[in-house]
């Protein structure tokens, strides 16, 4: 019945017996909503709808559950499972039919988002493909900042926004001439002056997607520095996002321990040398560095690309990293004054 209501108004249905075809056709074919019976043979509606949520590729498919139980203990048990709504049986047309064409067009305007997002992590992804020696440093710097995030008691949303600012925090690099981008040498001032530049442009580039607004700061303020000498707002101390200065000590400690054209990498002892050195010029945030040395030295087997850390979801390719041509053990740090971020 319900099958030819949705047809006749130019839907297309696949019809399934049981739970376990349900989740099939939802992982196999690109469907926009879900209308699941709480009772069906196999598995309950409620069993169907949980384990679809839990799945990356049909999470956020709306799913109706439609059900003759009356109890609030019921609906309460749909909701837990993730469902979006619920039709009541009998199910009147009107009511089916204005269901169906409401969380349809939700689920437009999500796979319209996720595109968007899509677009944003390519073009961070891309930047990766101009610099073999940064190779990882995107997915290191998703992972070990949420490692570090959470190490602090942060929240689940600042540890979404620890994930993406990893992968998107150079964004704005896109814009920034390939020549410098890859210059091994000293920039000029002009030069330096388009590379700073990223964290506007990067910044305005995300600004758009509402779900990239709390990541904005970490894109913006990721090169600001504790005494006010960083960039592009000189911000100081506590005006710098916890989740930017998160970041951004995690950013310093891999481009210290990664190889770079111009030298080898460093050892971690070496790298957390210069950065508590760079703590007493006022540069970083001191308590952050301990907490990432601690944790650091707290990983069985050391620290290394392949160390498992837990993260909230995808690794994603990395962005190019910092490129100066350093002479001088001391300037090795990317906060250095010639170096660049």
């Amino acid at each position: 019945m319900l099958e030819m209501m949705l047809r006749t108004h130019g839907y297309r249905v696949f019809a399934v017996a049981d739970g376990p075809q349900a989740l099939a056709v939802l992982q196999q074919e690109s469907i926009d909503l879900a209308l699941i019976d709480v009772v069906m043979p196999g598995q309950t509606g409620f069993d169907v709808c949980r384990a679809a949520k839990e799945l990356p590729a049909t999470r956020l498919t709306p799913i109706v559950l439609i059900t003759g139980l009356g109890r609030v203990e019921d609906r309460v048990q749909g909701i837990e499972a993730g469902a979006d709504d619920f039709l009541n049986k009998p199910v009147r047309k009107e009511e089916l039919l204005a269901r169906v064409k409401s969380l349809v067009r939700i689920k437009r305007f999500t796979d319209e988002l996720e595109s968007a997002e899509t677009v944003v992590f390519t073009l961070a992804a891309s930047i990766e493909a101009k610099d073999p020696y940064t190779e990882g440093h995107c997915d290191r710097l998703s992972r070990y900042s949420v490692a570090l995030g959470e190490r602090l008691g942060l929240s689940q949303e600042d540890l979404v926004s620890l994930r993406r600012g990893g992968v998107v925090h150079d964004i704005g690099k896109v814009a920034v001439p390939e020549c410098v981008l890859l210059k091994p040498g000293p920039l000029d001032a002009h030069e330096r002056e388009q590379m700073e530049a990223h964290t506007v442009i990067g910044a305005r580039i995300c600004a758009p997607l509402k779900s990239f607004r709390e990541v904005l700061p970490i894109i913006r303020w990721h090169h600001e520095r504790q005494d006010g000498t960083g960039y592009p707002d000189h911000l100081r101390s506590d005006q710098i996002p916890l989740t930017a200065r998160v970041l951004q000590t995690v950013d310093i400690y891999d481009a210290l321990t990664t190889d770079r054209p111009y030298r080898k990498a460093l050892s971690s002892e070496r790298a957390f040398a210069i950065l508590h050195d760079e703590v007493r010029r006022g540069w970083w945030d001191g308590t952050l560095v301990n907490e990432f040395e601690k944790l650091r030295n707290e990983l069985p087997g050391g620290w290394t690309e392949q160390t498992a850390v837990p993260v909230l979801g995808f690794p994603y390719g990395s962005a190019p990293g910092k490129r100066d041509r350093l002479t001088d053990e001391n300037e090795l740090s990317t906060g250095s004054l010639r170096s660049l971020l």
